[in-house]
């Protein structure tokens, strides 16, 4: 439960700046504190409770960060929340949906909340600390957790970790533990390099590393592009993280039901959205199946949930010494656990482990969810299991509060702004933007929740029709000199991630079939897939002095059609604004796109130089 909120700032957004009909808005900036009952039911699977220091009334304290963007004016917002589950401390919501920058945490001014899209909806946007050591710097948020102790002695617990230089996290000139080293003496700890996660690992010798502290270490020589270093180490003083998920929900909760809390939204809340980007999304799903979205009175927490680009993963999170930063892919973090059954919100068992469940709880709590994936995530994070069976065999239907989408031909990330940049890749990069269809079906949840109006049918490849595929039956048309992927990042039955070993079973993921022109035929196709001028992927592959072949991180392709393509194609400039615009009038009927985005289409195809006047 919350105990206080302390607000620090209350300040103008944007120098008052008007949001449409909703107006101006404010910034609401603060901490809550809070404290649970580690007997109570909701709250006593959160590991490592039994071993936190409790204050003078049995209960575990926690601080979280608070921000709050909201209408000036309260009765011109529309009375609900859109809470952004943060990214590593990091804020998404501005540099994705509302197509804006990209990396501005402490968003001030008109630029830094791109076209304005949630305050024009009017919704009051709110944002809190999980992460016990997600960043702070820059208006970062996170949790402030107690370190769990053994009768008041430190714990200690034998640690992996993995980092790559040069890819998600740019070229690093140390390697940053998650956990403080027990001891600084090597003798106690291993590092080793390999180019991919199939191969076998070799030591780095003493003399080419050392401790910088007891959070760090430095190698002698610059580290290897896209090498995999794997450190082995006795590390102690876990902190109690899934308090982050307690600090959440009873957050969120009290803004709906507690008077007070109109000091911070301006006026009472009716109901609860969420959306979370990547690690965020999966923050999400995770929220769900571990009981977060029931409050300790038993009340709904978010009546609404949207998940983009999660795939079927949750977070290695809410365990002795996790580090909910990590995410498998097929090259890097591969051994680390996120993506363990149940996968979808439809009820399975699972042949693997004998288990039988869903993401969904059906005991009330439940949100309704969408969940939206980019290409990417079906060759990297197992988006197919969404909808079938886990052994890939059959297509599964999902419960009426479920609906599940691709948005085709994007990659993970996918945003406005992306550029066609091939970095460490052999491919040019994807830069198509998923975000209409996002924004029209955030609008569309928001009306599932407020009138019951059911939002569009699921939009996936499916067995049935032939559009799932194995990854080496896409149909990929051959392009000269491009690298095509044809195998899908592995989901297994999560293993000890301390002293991982191949699985001996693992699940079968699948991904969409492709057209003539390799793009993909399944899941949204917006106007850039639909009336194409290139062939849109969501994979890519590295390229020397990276280790060749493996899939890149989160990158996809681009494959711009040649000039006499399009001229075959497209009689003419107006030819092409008739198909874009065919395309447009659907996707607005299927309320799969806003009428803003629509506008935005059609105006980009009436000036789209590639296409002949």
């Amino acid at each position: 439960m919350i105990v206080s909120v302390e607000i620090q700032t209350i300040e103008p957004l944007a120098d008052s700046a008007p949001f449409g009909a909703t107006g101006a808005y404010e910034r609401v900036i603060g901490v809550a504190k809070g404290e649970v009952d580690p007997n109570a039911p909701g709250n006593k699977g959160i590991a490592l409770i039994d071993k936190a220091p409790r204050n003078e009334r049995g209960r575990v304290e926690y601080i979280t960060d608070i921000f709050v963007l909201r209408p000036k004016d309260p009765a011109k917002g529309n009375g609900r929340l859109l809470y952004e589950v943060n990214n590593r401390g990091r804020k998404m919501l501005f540099g994705n949906i509302a197509d804006g920058p990209q990396g501005v945490n402490d968003p001030k001014t008109m630029a830094d909340v791109g076209n304005g899209f949630p305050m024009r909806r009017g919704w009051t946007i709110v944002w809190s600390g999980w992460d016990p050591d997600a960043p702070r710097a820059n208006k970062g948020l996170g949790l402030t957790a107690p370190v769990a102790t053994d009768n008041g002695k430190p714990i200690v617990q034998t640690v992996r970790e993995e980092w790559v230089s040069g890819t998600r996290g740019g070229a690093l000139e140390s390697f940053k533990l998650s956990y403080e080293a027990a001891s600084q003496d090597q003798g106690s700890a291993m590092l080793t390099v390999r180019g991919r996660a199939s191969d076998p690992p070799q030591p780095v010798p003493a003399d080419q590393w050392a401790f910088v502290d007891g959070k760090s270490i430095k190698l002698k020589d610059k580290a290897k592009p896209g090498f995999l270093y794997e450190f082995t180490y006795e590390a102690r003083n876990p902190k109690v993280q899934g308090l982050g998920f307690a600090a959440t929900r009873d957050f969120v909760s009290w803004l709906k039901h507690d008077p007070k809390a109109i000091e911070v939204t301006g006026r009472p809340v009716s109901h609860a959205l969420a959306i979370g980007f990547s690690q965020a999304g999966r923050y999400l799903r995770h929220h769900i199946t571990a009981g977060f979205n029931r409050d300790e009175q038993g009340r709904k927490v978010f009546d609404g949930i949207h998940s983009h680009i999660a795939g079927v993963g949750r977070l290695f999170f809410d365990m002795p010494f996790s580090q909910p930063a990590r995410t498998n892919t097929q090259h890097e973090d591969h051994t680390f656990p996120e993506s363990w059954f149940p996968f979808s919100t439809a009820t399975l068992e699972d042949p693997l482990t004998k288990q039988k469940g869903s993401v969904l709880r059906g005991d009330g709590s439940d949100p309704l969810l969408i969940e939206t994936n980019t290409s990417t995530e079906y060759w990297q994070k197992g988006a197919s299991l969404l909808t079938t069976d886990p052994l890939g065999t059959r297509d599964v239907a999902l419960p009426d509060n479920s609906r599940v989408y691709m948005i085709a031909g994007t990659q993970h990330g996918g945003r406005a702004g992306a550029t066609t940049d091939a970095g460490p890749n052999v491919n040019p990069r994807n830069p198509h933007n998923p975000m209409p269809a996002v924004r029209a079906l955030l609008v569309a949840l928001d009306e599932w929740v407020v009138s019951g109006k059911a939002p569009p049918p699921s939009r996936v490849p499916t067995l049935s029709d032939g559009t799932l595929v194995d990854p080496d039956k896409t149909g990929f048309p051959a392009i000269e000199g491009a690298a095509i992927v044809k195998m899908t990042n592995q989901v297994a039955p999560a293993g000890d991630w301390v002293k991982p070993k191949a699985p001996e079973r693992a699940y079968r993921t699948m991904v969409s079939r492709v057209d003539p022109d390799g793009n993909e035929v399944a899941g949204i196709r917006l106007p850039d897939i639909a009336v194409p001028l290139a062939a849109y992927t969501g994979w890519n592959e590295y390229k020397a002095p990276y280790p060749a072949g493996e899939i890149a991180d989160r990158d996809g392709s681009y494959f711009a059609f040649p000039a006499a393509k399009i001229a075959q194609r497209y009689k003419n400039r107006a030819d092409y604004v008739a198909k874009v615009q065919e395309a447009v009038d659907t996707l607005k009927k299927d309320r799969l796109l806003l009428q803003e985005d629509a506008d935005k289409f059609l105006e980009k195809a009436r000036n789209e130089s590639r296409v002949n006047p």
